[in-house]
């Protein structure tokens, strides 16, 4: 089957982008021709791409990838085509991108987001026409949908997946402007994918569609459990010290802007840094945003050294947060927690965001008092040797680190579509400690019915202003764990994630939802 999905961002490192890139990948495997449309710049770097095409010279200019990976002719095949959308890319949340200036939509003006949608819709169209696709797929509520609503001819269906960022950040907070858009693209959809049941209230109080949840599916991320999967200990040990030995041969990095770059010297410093048989290892892997409760983790850490003194932090992430996260744990390695207070009084204009403090970071703060506050500043200063800032990591990276982590932390103060890199954590055999609420409550129920009972609590804790000890009350619970307990919790987290995420099964159901089969198709 010849399929047409729209993502218009990149093909790694994470959420959407790590979908789509998994997705294609998982079509060609099932023997389906996939042409995706996005803004990879470096599509000879993914294996599954048989070829590319752009419009630099002016005309779509399709040319075969070199290397012996590749597909062969005769299987499935995938074509990346990389739009022309004039030089600025509109984006949820602050990023950089090679090549183009992004802004946020909320900061794009209007005649800026109606030419990208044009350029896109262009691009949909000759694509269309050159590869002539039986069903398609829109990603993100905006502007995916709107684009293939315009692009696709009316005898093309197509289903909408809907990430969380698109419809959190720029969607419900602008309604006036980006509702109109959503709606159109939504109205032609066959079926609209979601990855939680909270993403899909969320969607239906939103777009205020009474005919909406009808056709509303789960439709959740997936995960590779060919390379995430459980290692043994000398096994896992090896893989970190293979990918820190990689990193260090690998060329410098390509500049996007600061915070955002990928530094392999850095990341193969940082991880030369771990020792995993010695030390018990804990995993933040995401954006340096605010939003993604970065500052909260890093608060819970002197807690977990106070009880696990050997605990090792690794930080995996980039973002616009990461200068204020390094001074944060500066100042709390030094015992300056006025300083730390500033930081948190700040909070989300040091990401150059609307001035908002960090509302249960300061509440912590403002509890430490008398030997409480004493014993944790004795801790902090211990954070400059056991957290371990790696920068940027692609995504096909991870499967060396994870299984060497004992555990994974999501401490997302925002609703989150999928808890993706918590299943992909617990494949590895990972305990993931995610916030309990949108998408990743649901992902840690998921698992809840996997383990032994003890080990249910450490799965998820509340986000409110007790939430820095509740994140460090369940890291120690899980590194002070015996043994047995430990390896009933990870061969049951490994047996939930394969009986129901693998790639192959996240293709089927996005095939059955452009097509209009909804019946077979969970409902959120």
């Amino acid at each position: 089957m010849r399929i047409l999905i729209f993502h218009g961002y990149l093909l790694g490192g994470t959420g959407s982008n790590v979908y789509n890139a998994r997705l294609a990948e998982a079509l060609v495997r099932l023997g389906h021709e996939v042409h995706l449309l996005c803004q990879e710049r470096h599509p000879e770097e993914h294996p599954y791409l048989s070829a590319a095409g752009d419009w630099d010279e002016g005309e779509l200019r399709v040319r075969e990838l070199p290397g012996a990976d590749r597909p062969a002719p005769g299987a499935g095949r995938a074509v990346a085509y990389r739009p022309d959308v004039g030089g600025l890319l509109p984006v949820y949340v602050a990023d950089r991108y090679e090549g183009v200036r992004t802004r946020t939509f909320a900061e794009c003006t209007a005649q800026e987001v109606e030419s990208y949608i044009e350029a896109n819709v262009a691009a949909v169209a000759e694509v269309t026409a050159l590869a002539r696709p039986e069903l398609a797929l829109a990603n993100h509520l905006v502007m995916g949908p709107v684009i293939l609503a315009r692009g696709l001819p009316g005898d093309v269906p197509y289903a909408v997946k809907v990430h969380g960022s698109a419809l959190e950040y720029t969607v419900k907070p602008e309604p006036g402007r980006f509702l109109p858009p959503a709606r159109e693209g939504l109205a032609m959809a066959r079926g609209v994918l979601v990855g939680s049941h909270h993403t899909a209230a969320s969607l239906w109080t939103a777009i205020a569609d009474p005919a909406l949840p009808e056709r509303t599916r789960l439709g959740p991320p997936g995960v590779d459990v060919a390379r995430f999967a459980p290692r043994e200990p000398a096994a896992a040990a090896a893989g970190v010290r293979e990918l820190a030995a990689e990193l260090a041969k690998a060329p410098p990095p390509r500049a996007t802007g600061g915070a955002f770059d990928r530094d392999p010297a850095e990341a193969a410093a940082a991880l030369g840094r771990l020792e995993p048989e010695s030390e018990p290892l804990v995993a933040y892997v995401g954006k340096l945003i605010v939003s993604k409760g970065v500052d909260l983790l890093l608060a819970a850490w002197p807690l977990v050294l106070e009880a696990v003194p050997a605990a090792r932090l690794v930080v995996v992430g980039f973002g616009a947060y990461r200068a204020a996260f390094e001074e944060l744990a500066a100042a709390l390695a030094a015992g300056d927690l006025e300083l730390a207070r500033t930081i948190a009084q700040e909070g989300r204009a040091r990401e150059g965001a609307p001035a908002a403090p960090l509302a249960h970071l300061l509440a912590f703060l403002d509890g430490l008092e008398g030997e409480r506050r004493d014993r944790y500043v004795q801790a902090a200063a211990a954070l400059g040797d056991r957290v371990v800032l790696t920068g940027r990591l692609e995504h096909g990276e991870l499967p060396r680190l994870l299984p060497a982590c004992r555990a994974l932390v999501a401490p997302s103060t925002f609703p989150e579509a999928f808890g993706m890199v918590a299943a992909e954590a617990a494949a590895c055999g990972a305990v993931p400690v995610v916030a309990r609420h949108s998408g990743m409550a649901e992902v840690a129920d998921a698992l809840a019915g996997e383990v032994p009972a003890a080990a249910v609590r450490w799965l998820s804790f509340p986000v409110d202003d007790g939430a820095v000890e509740a994140i460090a009350e369940r890291v120690v619970s899980c590194l002070q764990a015996p043994p047995e307990l430990l390896a009933q919790a990870r061969a049951g987290l490994v047996r939930a994630v394969r009986g129901r995420w693998s790639w192959e099964r996240v293709a089927e159901g996005v095939l059955a939802a452009a097509e209009g089969r909804l019946e077979g198709l969970p409902r959120p």
